[in-house]
Formats: structure tokens, C-alpha cells, sequence
């Protein structure tokens, strides 16, 4: 049987366990059964993240944030999601018991570490005012692509970060969890959203080709869920340099971010809806953008449902 090469990009820079599933699904043979050859990779990130190599052509499917492909559909581009990953947004704000600061309208006055884009400033901001704190008070620490830890912030480097997920960076801090304070960004006042949609670009146009992906895949993420230490094996092979206990704790937390109900994939609207009228809120996306323009439209309903077109 002649395979039909996919490449599929994740969403950072290197795997972690928001991929088990698409990992399982290759490492049980469900892509090659349905005729696919799935190659999965990361992007380079000195030519651009996930979204930059699918416009290009370079990739067939990726994994990215929801709000960058809004943007960048917002801007004309052509790529489309197709499904979901995740239905919690990942991120914290972190500091460290001790400093004086219980809950976010405390950072007032004190140095949060963050990479400063237009979403992260416009979340931290919209977090502290939510708690009756004052924004322009926070002085905002640019740390660029690296994520500062509790344990940075223990060493006195800053006084509390932005942007770590609860399901992954949290997990490898040396600090005892009574010296943590951790609050996932959903619990503290932010809008719903899906963390990391997966989506297509130019270099993918047969809907027959696509629906055989996703089927595979929401396998894979299905028995990744139901059988972690199957899955942590696969992952030993892909990311063998981070220690098991982290890996086997970061899948468990991660897992049920998969699901909406019993259904793998589903893309919500109520996730999507208020997620853009923030974003548009804070100028990130033009008011009269419409986040359906970024979605294929038979990917509301179910991923497993067969598409009849893609978006060219």
C-alpha cells in the first residue's frame, strides 16, 4: 500500500504530553492503517511558530494557540481549525508563599514576568483589574521566550510570573508545593477558551485525507486517556530527557483538558465566542471579526464528522 506523507507540526519547542495522542496513534500503527505516513515534528522557531510554517505550505496540519490563529485569520490568511485540543486555557500566574502577595490584586507594585506580547499583557492586566487590583501599578518584567519559575522567583529574580501552564512548567519547580502559589488563569477571572486548536494551512486540500487523520487521532487521544502507562512508554521514546514521575503527573492533569463530554475534537462555540469578544475587547482582533471565518465549519460539530470540502 502506497502511503500518503502528512506532516504535522506541534505547538512548541519540543513535545511534551499535549501530544500523547497523536504519538499513540503513530506508535499503534492507526495513521499507517489509514493509508498515512504521519510525520510528526516542531517548528523552527528562527523561521517562524507552527502557524508561519503552515501558511507557508511547509506543514500539512499544526497545533497552535486559538488566539494566533484568529489574528491570523483576522488578517487574511488561509488556515483554518479543525479541531480542538484542548478546552482549559494552560496558563498560571505564579509566585511563592511568604511575599505578601494571596491573591492577584497583590501584584500591584511588584515585578511579573511574562513575555510581553499584546494577549499576555492585555490577560495579565484584565486578571488583576478582575480582582479589584490596579494594572498600571504591576511592573511588568519582559523574560521573552523563556519561562521563569517558582524557583527564580524563590532566588529573588522577580516577584511573580505569567504564562507557565499548570499542566507542565509548574511541574519541574525544585520549591516545596506548600512554598507554590499557582493559579490557573480560568480560575482567576479569565475568559473561556481553548488553549491549542488543530488546524490546516494551503498544503492540505482532500477532505477524504483529513477526515482519516482525525479519526486516527481522536483514537490515539482516546487511548492515551484510558491507558496512561501505555502512553508514557510511547513517550519515553519521544521525550526520554524529562523524568517519568513529571511526565506520568503533567498527562494526568492533561488528559481530561481533551474532553468535552465523551467527544475528542468538538470546537465550541461557547469557548470561542467570548474568548474573541475579549480579544477584540483589547484590540487584538477587529471588532467585527466573526471567529467562524477561522474554522472550518464541519469541525463544529464533531471532528469525526466527514468533511465534504476545505477551504482553498
Amino acid at each position: 500500500m502506497t502511503l500518503t506523507h502528512v506532516r504535522v507540526m506541534l505547538e512548541y519547542f519540543h513535545p511534551w504530553t499535549n501530544a500523547a495522542g497523536l504519538y499513540v496513534a503513530s506508535h499503534q500503527g492507526w495513521y499507517r492503517d489509514a493509508g498515512l505516513d504521519v510525520e510528526l515534528t516542531v517548528f523552527d522557531p528562527l523561521r517562524g511558530d507552527t502557524l508561519e510554517h503552515l501558511v507557508r505550505g511547509e506543514a500539512h496540519l499544526g497545533v497552535f494557540p486559538t488566539n494566533r490563529l484568529l489574528v491570523r485569520s483576522a488578517a487574511g490568511q488561509p488556515l483554518h481549525g479543525v479541531a480542538s485540543i484542548n478546552h482549559r486555557g494552560m496558563e498560571t500566574i505564579q509566585t511563592v508563599a511568604g511575599r505578601g502577595i494571596t491573591r492577584p490584586r497583590d501584584l500591584a507594585g511588584r515585578r511579573l514576568a511574562l513575555n510581553p506580547t499584546p494577549r499576555g499583557v492585555a490577560m495579565v492586566r484584565h486578571l488583576i483589574a478582575a480582582d479589584g487590583g490596579d494594572p498600571d501599578a504591576v511592573e511588568l518584567v519582559d523574560s521573552g521566550y523563556r519561562e521563569l519559575s517558582v524557583d527564580d522567583i524563590a532566588a529573588g529574580t522577580v516577584d511573580a510570573t505569567f504564562g507557565g501552564y499548570w499542566a507542565w512548567d509548574a511541574l519541574f519547580a525544585q520549591l516545596p508545593g506548600s512554598e507554590r502559589i499557582v493559579w490557573p488563569v480560568d480560575e482567576i477571572g479569565a475568559p473561556p477558551y481553548h488553549s491549542y486548536l488543530l488546524g490546516t494551512g494551503p498544503a492540505l486540500t482532500d477532505p477524504a485525507l483529513l477526515a482519516a487523520f482525525l479519526e486516527a487521532t481522536a483514537r490515539g487521544y482516546r487511548a492515551a486517556t484510558d491507558d496512561p502507562a501505555a502512553a508514557l512508554d510511547v513517550l519515553d521514546r519521544v521525550i526520554p530527557y524529562f523524568p517519568r514521575p513529571i511526565l506520568a503527573r503533567s498527562l494526568e492533569l492533561i488528559a481530561p483538558t481533551w474532553w468535552h463530554g465523551d467527544r475528542w475534537g468538538t470546537i465550541r462555540p461557547e469557548l470561542m465566542t467570548p474568548y474573541t469578544d475579549w480579544l477584540a475587547a483589547n484590540a487584538i482582533l477587529p471588532a467585527t471579526f466573526d471567529w467562524r471565518e477561522a474554522i472550518h465549519p464541519t469541525a463544529l460539530p464533531a471532528t469525526t464528522s466527514v468533511l465534504t470540502e476545505l477551504p482553498r
